[in-house]
C-alpha cells in the first residue's frame, strides 16, 4: 500500500472522529428535542472519538513515513471501537449508527492484516456484549456475523488483491524504468566509445575479443567481423623494445587479468595487419571480479614521442651550452670576491656577491635540465651502494641547517634530536641500524630538495625529518608547517613543470623540475614517492626504498672492498707498465755480421761509428779498442753505406786511400 493512501484514509478516519466529536457537542448544547436524542452520541464514544482525533493529528504530522501504515491501522483499530461502543449505547441493533459500524469494516483490508485483525476483534466484542445483554437471540447472532463478516472478506479480497496489483505494478514499472534506463546508457556508451579517437578493445576472462571502436579497426587494420570472437593477441601484436613479441611475464593484458590491478604501458609498439609497427601507450583496466574482463585503450604515440626526444635534446644541448659560460662567469665573480685574488669595496662587494648567488642559481637551473633530460632518455645511471640510511641523512640535514636558521626556522631530526651524535645524545631515540642498497647520489639529491622545499615553503616553524622501517622497506618523512598544498594540486604535483599556482607559491618562486626529478631518482632506485598536504596547514612528503638486512649489508660492503682493491692492483699494474717502456729497436747502422768495436753484447748501441780498416790518416775516435779482442774484417765502403738505417744521422768517413 503506497503512503499516499495511508495519508488518506488517516485524513477519513480523523474526519470521522471529528464528526463524532461535533455530534456530541451540537447534541450536549442544541436540547433535548427529538432529533438531537435520535442523534445524540455519548459521553464514552465521544471521548473515544477526541482521542482517535488526536491520535491521528499526531501521527499525521510527526509519523516518520515508515510508521505511517502502523499509525493509521492502530488509529482505524480506535474507530472501530468507538463505533462498537456508540451502537452499543444507541438502542443497539436499532441504533443509527450500526450501519456505519458495517460500512466502515468493509476498509478493514486497506490496512493489511492489523486492519483485518482489528476489524474482526472489534465486531466480536460487540457481539459478545450483545449476547451477554440478551438482546440477541442464536438466529439473530447468526445474521448478524454474517452481515458483518461479508464486508471483512470483501475487503480483504478488494485490498489485498489491489496491494498485489500495486506491487506487481511498481515491480512492472520499476524493471521497465531499469530497462529503459540501461538502454539509454548503453547507447550513450556506445556512442562516446565508438567516438572516441583512441582504440578500445572489450575482452572477457579469456582474452576474446568482445568489442571493438572504428578506432581500433583503423588503427589496427582489422575489421570488426573479423576480429570478434577471435583472442586479443591475433590482433594486438605487441612488441618490446628489443622488437620482440611479449610474453606472459610483462604483457599487460595477462598481468591485468592475473591481479585485477590497471597497468599502463609506453615502451611497447604494436603492429598493424599489414605488418606496420608504431609505438603506442597502452592502458589495459579490469571489469568486476578477478578474471572477468579487462578493457585496452591504445593510441599511437610515435609522434609524441620524436617531439618528446627532440625537446629533450634542445634541453641537453642548450643546458650544455650554457652552462659552461655560466660556470665561467660564477668562478670569476668568486675570484672577484676574494680577497687573496683581488681589492674592491663594500658597495661592489655586494652587487657581485649577489650576481653570483645569481649565477650558482642559474647553474643549478642547468643542472637539474640535464637531469631531467636524462631522465627522459632513461640515461640516468644507477650506482648502487650500501647506505647507512640514519647517519646518511643527519650529514644532509647539517649541510641544510645553517640555511633554516636564516629564517628562522628549526629542523629537527628524530633519529639524532637536536643535532647531537649517535654516541653523545643521552636522550636519543634507540633505532635500528637502517641499511639499504642505493645510488647515494641519487638519495641525497632526492633527501636534500625535498628539505630545501620544505625550508623555502615554511614561513614559520620547524621542519621535522624521520626514518621508520618495516622488515623490508625504509620510510623517510620530510614534514613542514608551511604553506600547504591544495588537494586538486596534489595529484600533478610530481608533474614536470607543474607548479601550485596561488598568491603564497608566486611570491616564493621556481621551476617546478624539482619534484618531478625527485619522483624519477626515486623510481630509478627501485622507490616511491607520495606527499600528504592539508592547504594552509604544512604538508609530509614520504619516500619509500627497499631495506636489507645487516648480513646482506656487511656482504655487499666486502664483496665492494674485494672488488675495490682489485680494480686499485689493476690500476697499478697498468700504471706500472706505462711507467717502463720497452726495449726500442735500433736499426744498426751497419750489417749485423759484422763485429763492432767497443760494444759488448750487453750494451744499447748509441750512434756508432763503423769499424774501418786502419790508416793512418783516421780520426782517434775511430780506432779500435785495444781492451777487445775482435777479429776485423774488411768490407766495402758501398756495403756499409746501404745498410745504414735512415733515421740514424750518418757519419762522415774519409775516403780511402
Amino acid at each position: 500500500m503506497t503512503r499516499f493512501w495511508h495519508r488518506r484514509s488517516s485524513e477519513a478516519i480523523m474526519l470521522v472522529g471529528l464528526a463524532l466529536v461535533g455530534v456530541f457537542a451540537w447534541g450536549y448544547l442544541g436540547g433535548t428535542d427529538q432529533l438531537n436524542r435520535a442523534m445524540q452520541v455519548p459521553v464514552i464514544p465521544a471521548v473515544s472519538a477526541g482521542l482517535i482525533l488526536i491520535v491521528g493529528l499526531v501521527g499525521y504530522f510527526f509519523a516518520p513515513l515508515k510508521s505511517l501504515q502502523t499509525s493509521a491501522a492502530i488509529n482505524y483499530a480506535l474507530l472501530i471501537i468507538t463505533l462498537a461502543l456508540l451502537v452499543m449505547q444507541t438502542d443497539g441493533l436499532q441504533s443509527g449508527y450500526f450501519p456505519l459500524l458495517v460500512a466502515t469494516l468493509g476498509f478493514a483490508g486497506a490496512f493489511g492484516l492489523g486492519g483485518i485483525f482489528a476489524g474482526t476483534g472489534g465486531f466480536a466484542v460487540f457481539m459478545i456484549m450483545q449476547y451477554m445483554g440478551r438482546e440477541l437471540g442464536e438466529s439473530d447472532i447468526m445474521l448478524l456475523s454474517l452481515l458483518c463478516a461479508l464486508p471483512l472478506i470483501a475487503s480483504f479480497i478488494i485490498w489485498g488483491r489491489s496491494e498485489k496489483v500495486t506491487e506487481e505494478t511498481k515491480k512492472d514499472r520499476s524493471y521497465h524504468e531499469l530497462a529503459s534506463e540501461l538502454s539509454q546508457v548503453s547507447g550513450k556508451s556506445e556512442v562516446v566509445i565508438n567516438a572516441i579517437g583512441d582504440g578500445v578493445l572489450a575482452l572477457n576472462g579469456q582474452g576474446t575479443i568482445e568489442l571493438i571502436n572504428p578506432a581500433a579497426e583503423q588503427i589496427l587494420g582489422w575489421d570488426k567481423h573479423d576480429s570478434l570472437t577471435l583472442t586479443y593477441k591475433s590482433i594486438l601484436k605487441m612488441l618490446d623494445t628489443k622488437n620482440k613479441e611479449v610474453t606472459d611475464t610483462n604483457d599487460p593484458v595477462a598481468l591485468v587479468l592475473a591481479n585485477n590491478k590497471p597497468v599502463k604501458n609506453d615502451s611497447f609498439s604494436l603492429q598493424t595487419q599489414s605488418g606496420k609497427t608504431f609505438l603506442a601507450s597502452i592502458t589495459v583496466s579490469p571489469v568486476g571480479q578477478p578474471g572477468q574482463g579487462v578493457i585496452v585503450v591504445f593510441r599511437d604515440i610515435t609522434t609524441e614521442k620524436s617531439d618528446e626526444r627532440q625537446r629533450a635534446e634542445f634541453i641537453s644541448t642548450a643546458s650544455h651550452e650554457m652552462r659552461t659560460p655560466v660556470a665561467s662567469i660564477e668562478g670569476y665573480l668568486g675570484l672577484a670576491l676574494n680577497p687573496a685574488t683581488a681589492s674592491i669595496d663594500p658597495k661592489a662587494r655586494e652587487f657581485i656577491t649577489k650576481a653570483h648567488a645569481s649565477a650558482q642559481h642559474l647553474g643549478r637551473l642547468f643542472s637539474d635540465l640535464l637531469d631531467v633530460s636524462k631522465a627522459d632518455d632513461s640515461r640516468l645511471k644507477n650506482d648502487p651502494k650500501v647506505v647507512d640510511i640514519v647517519p646518511f641523512i643527519h650529514e644532509i640535514i647539517q649541510g641544510l641547517t645553517p640555511k633554516a636558521t636564516e629564517k628562522g626556522l628549526r629542523v629537527h631530526y628524530k633519529p639524532m634530536p637536536d643535532g647531537m651524535s649517535l654516541e653523545n645524545d643521552p636522550n636519543r631515540r634507540l633505532n635500528p641500524v637502517l641499511y639499504s642498497y642505493v645510488d647515494n647520489d641519487h638519495l641525497r639529491e632526492v633527501v636534500q630538495n625535498l628539505i630545501e622545499n620544505a625550508i623555502k615553503y615554511t614561513l614559520k616553524g620547524e621542519v621535522v625529518v624521520d626514518v621508520t622501517s618495516s622488515d623490508s622497506h625504509i620510510v623517510i618523512s620530510v614534514t613542514d608547517t608551511g604553506i600547504g598544498i591544495p588537494r586538486e594540486d596534489q595529484r600533478h604535483l610530481f608533474q614536470k613543470f607543474y607548479r601550485v599556482d596561488n598568491s603564497d607559491t608566486r611570491e616564493i618562486g621556481g621551476t617546478g623540475l624539482g619534484l618531478y626529478l625527485c619522483r624519477r631518482l626515486t623510481e630509478t632506485m627501485g622507490g616511491r614517492i607520495w606527499v600528504e598536504s592539508e592547504y594552509k596547514h604544512g604538508s609530509t612528503f614520504f619516500v619509500e626504498i627497499a631495506r636489507i638486512e645487516h648480513d646482506e649489508a656487511q656482504r655487499r660492503i666486502e664483496q665492494a672492498s674485494v672488488e675495490a682493491e682489485q680494480q686499485v692492483a689493476q690500476e697499478k699494474l697498468h700504471a706500472a707498465s706505462l711507467a717502463t717502456p720497452a726495449e726500442p729497436q735500433v736499426t744498426p747502422l751497419v750489417d749485423s755480421s759484422l763485429p763492432q768495436p767497443g760494444v759488448t753484447p750487453s750494451t744499447l748501441p748509441a750512434p756508432v761509428t763503423p769499424s774501418l780498416p786502419p790508416t793512418p790518416a783516421a780520426p782517434q775516435s775511430l780506432q779500435p779498442t785495444p781492451a777487445v779482442n775482435v777479429n776485423r774484417t774488411n768490407t766495402p765502403i758501398t756495403t756499409i753505406e746501404a745498410n745504414t738505417a735512415r733515421t740514424t744521422p750518418r757519419i762522415s768517413v774519409p775516403p780511402r786511400q
